[in-house]
Order: structure tokens, then sequence, then C-alpha cells
């Protein structure tokens, strides 16, 4: 790749600090001055700012002291500083890749972190963009103060907590789509061919289809590094429909856990109504896929860092001070997420259940920087001084809580000589800390080492440490407590054997392996996507086709009826009919007894046989793949057993019945092997198509075990087993052909209108490919996005005089 450009929002590069790696916090360009402050918690904090600098959208009535406003800023002096306050397991993980050679040209794209309005007309603003520019491979982003606080102050870091409320979105929502918009210009403006965009986390969620609208053919992959929300909650969003689409203009959505990938799946199923499958979701116009890749450290970074003198001095400094004592260490964003208060209940609850360890244990609990939320942070300073004032004594205090961040060396020092680390995140993507407190465990700088790692089971980690953590529910106060008591009396042996189960998982996931899989992914699926893409596939060429007919002395054709070979028909017609031209185009093909012909259809075996009953020697395959009529033969073959369908039907129609009930003019269609529920003729169509999503998502979490899913069609939501397809009935008739024939076709040619016939164009495909069949032909009706090698897009007239053509060739 020539260039991976990564947006995220804020963050600036330095190639030698190795930078906290679980902080979402800011970045900021330093001026000389002490008072250039971080935008206010508040948007509502602007009207209070003096008139005279109302314009200027500062976010604080200036001090008459203060330096930041007494100067001319044109005059003033600033410098570029490094900063560990930003995603650090993005940025180690992009700087080991950079390191081992894997990556070799990257740009950022972000936000100052500072205020930026007096910097409008001022030499400043061109010099920062140029420094950045040149020294720092950085594009900066500039957006109006009001902008980015109303978009990460209130609605990035509010909302989420409040999914219900639709007090911000007049005075945030519109905020979040205008520094969303911002990015995206920035990197439609510096975009060149070649480039690779990647957008990281719910910042920025808009601009991957703000992105594609001006760059269509670009190559962009999204990275969600928190926790994504199942259906039930995402849909209380006000704005859910606009974050989803603009999501859906990646190639490639990245996520840290399945369950995480799983919940954005079912709540595109659900809200938008699109089909979901496992690996990503099927738009009109193109496929988006989904994957799972857990971020993790870099632990040759980490482990240079750790061997400074700073973090010898700091662990010899920690043993002394706590000799003798069991040492439980924490660190966290004081926000309600990260579940500082039921950390510190639990803690209160281990002293006060198990006494014998109130004059031995300490837990230190180390809470960075974040939005001010002055109701959790009193709560958990009346814990903390609950506890202290109960067990405190004049040599022994209990639990050690620091309203501060600390040093990059103390937190390592803090790490290696502890006895335990505890997290109690109440949803989390992956906690980098836990990983980087077993790195720091293997004992080589301090005695103590293989502590263990209570962890929440709503953290992504736990999903990849397969037990070998202590896993507790941030809830259960008695089992947190336990959790402790089972940390630090565990046996030397066991401690080491989880240990080195953790330690073998944090040195896979490493960081560097990561943003290779991903980087190597989204190449992979880009190419696969611009292949099928409509503007890809070339138009079926009649004249080639005929000459690989020509050529051919077993031919099998395999055509979809409805769409392919006849126009859409009412599924409720009491008289079904084909047309007179398709009968007449069939029979003509047939003539050539080195002809096979199967005509296939979602329709029932019975329909199948009254449309084509003038068509003799005809194979048909009825309900996309579940009934097989052999070419020359009267009988049909039950490719499932009735009794096995009966089972899923009865869980099935209990919830499509409580769907149709509630959506007036929708109706119940019943095949042999599947169901079909129409809502396309009801009075409220809106309303109709987010019952169906309900209706799809609802089906595919209960019958799942089952082995059947629903998915949504035009205007309807179709149920049907996921063992059979007409894949799965082309497999079949190929293998009955070449029994009775005695060999292989030497020509195929397959053709389809829409989603369903995407697994037999697969199928038709790997035989091409494979060559076990010489002539292959894929062709799909229409315009969209499709494996198939060819397209024809004159519809069903074009196919019939393709047809036609090679009956006269015979």
């Amino acid at each position: 790749m020539d260039k991976l450009g990564i947006a995220q929002l804020p963050i600036l590069d330095d190639p030698k600090p190795l930078a906290l790696s679980d902080p979402h916090a800011l970045t900021y360009v330093q001026t000389s001055s002490p008072d250039s402050s971080p935008p206010l918690s508040s948007i509502h904090e602007y009207p209070r700012v003096n008139d005279k600098y109302a314009h200027n959208g500062c976010r604080r009535e200036p001090d008459q002291n203060s330096e930041f406003y007494s100067k001319s800023l044109a005059d003033a002096e600033w410098a570029v500083e490094p900063s560990h306050k930003c995603n650090g397991g993005l940025r180690n993980a992009v700087w080991a890749a950079h390191e081992n050679g894997t990556l070799q040209d990257r740009t950022w794209v972000g936000t100052l972190g500072i205020p930026t309005d007096l910097l409008e007309d001022t030499p400043q603003r061109t010099d920062i963009e140029d420094k950045l520019g040149t020294e720092f491979d950085s594009l900066v982003v500039y957006v109006k103060d009001s902008d980015f606080n109303g978009h990460y102050s209130h609605y990035c870091k509010q909302i989420p907590d409040n999914s219900k409320s639709k007090a911000y979105e007049d005075h945030s929502w519109i905020y979040y789509v205008k520094v969303n918009q911002a990015f995206a210009d920035t990197i439609v403006r510096n975009y060149k061919r070649g480039d690779v965009i990647w957008v990281h986390d719910y910042h920025l969620l808009l601009v991957p289809t703000m992105v594609r609208k001006k760059l269509p053919d670009a190559q962009i992959g999204f990275f969600l590094h928190v926790a994504f929300p199942s259906s039930e909650v995402f849909r209380c969003l006000a704005v859910r429909k606009q974050l989803l689409e603009g999501l859906l203009g990646s190639n490639l959505i990245g996520f840290q856990t399945e369950e995480y990938g799983r919940h954005f799946l079912q709540t595109c199923n659900r809200l938008l109504c699109v089909e979901a499958t496992n690996k990503g979701v099927q738009l009109e116009d193109r496929f988006v896929d989904v994957a799972t890749l857990p971020i993790g450290i870099d632990p040759n970074s980490l482990s240079s860092t750790r061997e400074g003198a700073a973090v010898e001095e700091w662990i010899r400094v920690i043993k002394e001070r706590y000799r003798g004592k069991q040492l439980i260490v924490a660190r966290d964003k004081l926000d309600h997420v990260r579940g500082v208060r039921q950390k510190m209940l639990s803690y209160e609850l281990f002293l006060n259940k198990y006494p014998e360890w109130k004059d031995k244990a300490v837990l230190i609990q180390v809470v960075t920087s974040t939005t001010e939320q002055a109701e959790l942070a009193a709560t958990v300073s009346d814990i903390v001084t609950r506890v202290n004032s109960t067990h405190a004594t004049l040599a022994h205090q209990p639990l050690i809580f620091l309203k501060q961040d600390i040093s990059f060396a103390q937190y390592l020092a803090l790490l290696t000589v502890a006895d335990c680390l505890m997290i109690t995140s109440q949803r989390e993507g992956m906690n980098l800390t836990s990983h980087e407190f077993v790195f720091c465990q293997d004992g080589k700088l301090a005695d103590n080492k293989h502590g263990p790692l209570i962890l929440s089971e709503f953290t992504g980690s736990a999903s990849l440490f397969g037990g070998a953590e202590i896993s507790v529910s941030p809830w259960d106060y008695h089992q947190c407590a336990d959790a402790i008591k089972a940390a630090v009396e565990m046996k030397p042996e066991e401690r080491e054997l989880r240990w080195r189960k953790l330690y073998e998982v944090v040195m896979h996931h490493t960081g560097a392996h990561w943003l290779n899989a991903y980087t190597n992914t989204l190449s992979k699926v880009w190419n696969e996507q611009q292949a099928r893409g409509t503007i890809s596939i070339p138009r079926l060429s009649v004249n080639v086709l005929g000459d690989m007919y020509k050529r051919s002395r077993h031919r099998l054709f395999i055509l979809d009826y409805e769409g392919t070979l006849a126009p859409w028909g009412s599924p409720t017609s009491i008289i079904l009919t084909s047309p007179q031209r398709t009968l007449d185009v069939l029979n003509d093909i047939l003539l050539d007894e080195r002809n096979v012909v199967y005509v296939m259809s979602g329709r029932r075996p019975e329909e199948l046989d009254r449309l084509f009953r003038r068509v003799p020697s005809l194979g048909l395959i009825a309900e996309n793949g579940c009934f097989i009529k052999e070419f020359g033969s009267d009988e049909w073959i039950e490719m499932v057993g009735a009794g096995e369908v009966n089972n899923w039907k009865k869980s099935v129609i209990g919830i499509i019945d409580y769907y149709r009930e509630r959506t007036p003019g929708a109706w119940v269609e019943h095949r042999h092997c599947s169901i079909l529920y129409h809502y396309k003729n009801a009075e409220d169509i809106q309303s109709a198509a987010r019952q169906a999503g309900d209706c799809a998502n609802h089906i595919n979490d209960s019958c799942e075990s089952q082995r059947v899913h629903a998915i949504p069609v035009d205007g309807a939501v179709l149920v049907e087993s996921m063992d059979w397809s007409k894949g799965t009935a082309a497999s079949q008739v190929l293998g009955c052909l070449k029994k009775k024939k005695g060999q292989m076709p030497d020509f195929l040619m397959v053709a389809g209108d829409d989603r369903e016939d995407e697994p037999i164009f697969r199928w038709a495909n790997a035989l091409g490919k494979s060559k076990a069949v010489e002539n292959v032909t894929t062709v799909s009706v229409g315009s969209r996005n499709t494996e198939a090698m060819a397209t024809l897009t004159q519809g069903v007239t074009g196919v019939l005089s393709a047809l036609q053509k090679l009956a006269t060739l015979s």
C-alpha cells in the first residue's frame, strides 16, 4: 500500500515514547502559555463567556493575568509536545508495525485538541499545519471550538450513557455531524489513488459514508475500539439509522470480539432490514465485510521502556513502602462504564467479610482524567473515606485512591510489583492494562511474579483469555470480594499455570499482529468487493458464449425462473402460466440431446409442475434446493425430511404471527420447506419494515440452533434452512448427471437475478477455477453487486435471446 491514512480523534504522531494503551483522552499541541486549555465539559458554558471574547469562541472567561489572552497570538511561541493521552493501543501498534518494516508509510488525521478559534487568520495556524505535516506525518482537521465541544464532550461522552434521551439531539448531534464532515473533507482533499483510509472509534462513525460519497472506489476501513451494544440498546438512539449507514460506507468494519460483531450484524438486520451473514452485511449495491480482530500491546517497546532507571527506582520505592502487604492495583477512568464504584464496594465487602486481611491487603486505585462526573466522583470519594475511616490504622491504610494520573514509569513499576490486578468494567473493548500487567509479571525485574488477574466478564479481553483469568461480574459484589480473596491466597503453582496461559495470549495478540491482520484483511476484502462491483463485472458476450457452446459436447444449464426466464409474477396467482416464448426457448435448447436443463425457483414443486408441464425432460429445483426433479424423471426427491421441517416451523410460525398481527396488510405464505412473511402491501410500509426487521432478528436469535435463518428479501422475510440452498441442489444435480452420463459436463451455464442465486454462482465459479468443468459461465441478470462472472442488463429478454442463439448453433 502507498499510504495508510489513520483518522482518529484526536491523535498525533511521536516515534519514541510508548503511550499508555487504554485511555481515549485528548492530545495537545502546547503553546508556551499555561492557559491553553482543553475544551470545557459543557457547551452550555459558552453563553457565559464575556462578549469581548465570545466571537472568538473562547472556552472560559479569561483571567486578566493570563498571558494567553494578554499577548498577541501572532507573537506567541509554540512547540509540538509528545503526549501519552491518546489511543495508546492504536499508536503503539502503528509504531510497532513501522519499526518491524510491515508498515512503511502512514499519515495521521486529527484535531489539535486545544482551542483553535483564536488561531484563525494568524500565521501560527499555517505554521502548525505545515510543521505537523512535514515533521510528524499528520494532517490537521480544524473545527470550531463550539463544534468540537458539542461533538466530543456532549454527543460522544454523554449520549451513550443516556441512550433514550433526546436532550442533546439538536445541539450536539449537529456538531457531531459537522466534525465528522470536517474529517471527511480533509481526507478527501488529501487523498491520492492507492491510499488506504482507516477510521477509528465511535467519534467518527459517519466518516466512512461521507468519504465514500466523494471517493466511491476508495479502500476504507473502520475499527471500533469500544464495545458495540445490543440492538435493544442501539435502537434507543434517535439517529440510529444515520450511524449505521455511516459505518456501512466502509469496506471492512472491525470489532474487538465476536460478540460485538454479532451485535452489529443483528442491529443492521433489525433496524435497516438488510441481509446480514456471518461474514458481513449485504447491501443492494455492495457487500460490507465484518471481522473480529482484537488489538494488543507492543511487547518490544514495553520491554525496553520498563528497563529504564526511573522504573527501577519506582519498583524499589513501592516495594519498600508496601513491604509485607498484598498489593492489589487498578487503573481506570472515573466514569460509570469503568466500574470504579463497584470495585470500591467490592473491596469494602472483602475487608468486612474477611477481616484477617484488613491489615495485610492494600488496594491502590489510580483514576485518570476524564470528563468530570461530579455525582460519581462524590460517591466514590464517600466509599473511599468510609473504608479508610473504618479499617485504617496509624501504620496501615487499606485503600490508596489517587485521583490523578501517574507517570508511565510509576505505572510500569506498579504493574511489576503488584500481587493482583483488578478490573471491573461494566462494558469495554480490549482492556490493554490487563495485557500490560500480564507482560510485567514475568518476574524479571521483581520478586513478585505471576500475579492473578481479576477481570470483568464484560471486557473484550475476557473473551481471549479462556478462563485463565479470575472472571467476575462487577455487579456481584460477593463474587468480586471472593475473587480478591482467591487471588491473594492463590498457590504459586496455580498462579504460574494461569499466568503462562495469559502470557501466551498476550504475546500472540500483539498490536503489530492486529494491525497487519487488519490491513491484510482490508486489502483482501476490497479486492473481492471490487471484483463483485457492477462496474467491474463485464457484460455477457453472447459470441464468446456461443464459441464455448460449440466446442463442448456435454452441456448443463441451471437457470433461475422468475426474474431470469420470466418476469416476476404474483405468488398468490391461482392460475400459473409461463410465457410462451420461455417454453419455446427451453424446448429448443432441449432438442439437442447433449443439453441438460434445470430450472430453479423458490416456488413449490406442484407449482413448477404446472408451469413446465409442456417441457418434457426438463429438470426442476423447487423451494431453493429443498426439492429436486431429475431430468427425464417424473418423481420429486425431497432433500429435507418433513419431520425436521415441521419441528422448526412450529417455532417460527409463532414468532411470525406475533408480528403479522401487529402489521395490517401483512400475510404469510407457507411452502413445504420455507415460510415467506410478506409485508409489501402493508398499510404503513415504514412501520411494517421495522417490524419485519425485528421479526427476522427474533427468528435468527431464537432458531439458530435449529439451523434456520431469516433473510430480508424484497418486501418480505424468507425463513428457510441454512443447510439447503440452490448451491447444494446444484451439487446434487451434478453428481446425478455424472452418474447417468458417466462423465462430467464440459459446459456449465448458470443464470439468476437475486441474492438467493449467489450460492450457486459461488459453486459454479469454483468448478471453473479448479477446471473440474472446462467452460463455466455465471450470469447475473440486471445491475447489482454479485459474484457472477458476467451480467445481462437487458433482463428476461436478454436471457431468452442468448439462449435462443445457442439453440440455433446446435
